[in-house]
């Protein structure tokens, strides 16, 4: 049985695999003096303005001074402050227990207010993408920016709307703007060379290839059959896309794998055999130990320490 990915592209894919959504997607009331520090953690977070004026510092990168209706994701998890000015002590800040209500949370003092959407993706098994690794530590999208077309300004607009008047559902229409967000953040760093992984979204050859390792997770792909899919030769195929990626083409095929595999045995009742043969092993145990090798450990206990601690 060949495993086909419903979701038809490598960004949808990655992010499906690698992302698991929670529910604290909330506005933050923040009055003057006010500031919290955020520290590491393995997820992605981002912040919308809607009010006020925030300053971002984000652990190794210039400060950032957000204005309205900018969205800042940090998407590696890196420590980071959020405070109205510079000289303002931020407190240490934690999640709290979920909540189904869109109601503010209300920090700071009684001064100016400033109004934040915030949310965050936790990263799968504590383990980043390889596609995602070389994103900046900060990415700030601004609707008033006239490159980001004017579909930005309207989810911004309308994330407001949702967060600051909560209707039947909106929870739900939230998160699936909350995914957009994160696809346009990532649109908006492939074109950059500099960003190996993501660089190879912006060439033809290499996200075909990509594409197809991802679409037939399963097939017996070697670098040559790669290469002449894509219409190059293996030398310069294997070089363009080890530059690219970050990964030879092999050892991506087999990071993507086992990514694969611990989506399915999450998200599904399957067998370990029988996932270990979607993905593309025919033997159990050289699936275990690629698993291993990946994920950290086996596919197994990766299962057993996703059960409900009792």
């Amino acid at each position: 049985m060949d495993l086909q990915d419903p979701r038809g592209d490598v960004i949808a894919d990655v992010l499906g695999a690698s992302l698991i959504r929670h529910v604290l997607y909330r506005p933050l009331e923040a009055r003057a003096p006010w500031g919290m520090r955020v520290p590491r953690r393995e997820r992605a977070s981002f912040y919308l303005l809607t009010r006020g004026n925030a300053r971002l510092e984000v652990e190794g990168q210039r400060a950032h001074v957000l204005s309205p209706g900018e969205v800042a994701f940090v998407p590696h998890g890196t420590a980071h402050v959020l405070r109205d000015a510079a000289n303002t002590e931020p407190v240490p800040v934690c999640d709290g227990p979920p909540k189904a209500s869109l109601a503010p949370r209300r920090i700071g003092g009684s001064g100016a207010a400033t109004i934040i959407v915030a949310g965050f993706f936790d990263i799968g098994n504590g383990r980043e993408p390889p596609l995602l690794q070389s994103m900046p530590a900060l990415i700030v999208l601004s609707a008033s920016d006239p490159t980001s077309g004017p579909w930005l300004s309207a989810m911004v607009q309308l994330i407001i709307a949702e967060s600051s008047t909560p209707r039947p559902a909106s929870s739900i229409v939230l998160q699936r703007l909350a995914d957009v967000l994160f696809v346009l953040a990532i649109r908006s760093t492939s074109s950059q060379r500099k960003c190996t992984g993501l660089a190879a979204l912006s060439d033809p050859s290499i996200y075909g290839a990509l594409g197809l390792m991802h679409s037939r997770v399963a097939e017996v792909w070697t670098v040559e059959k790669l290469a002449r899919r894509v219409s190059m030769s293996r030398s310069s195929f294997a070089s363009r896309f080890t530059e690219l990626v970050g990964d030879p083409p092999l050892q991506y095929l087999a990071r993507w794998r086992t990514t694969r595999a611990a989506e399915l045995l999450r998200e599904s009742d399957e067998k370990v055999e029988t996932i270990a043969n979607l993905v593309g092993y025919e033997s159990l145990p050289a699936f275990s130990r690629a698993f291993k090798r990946w994920q950290g450990q086996s596919p197994a206990n990766f299962r057993r320490s996703l059960a409900p601690k009792r």
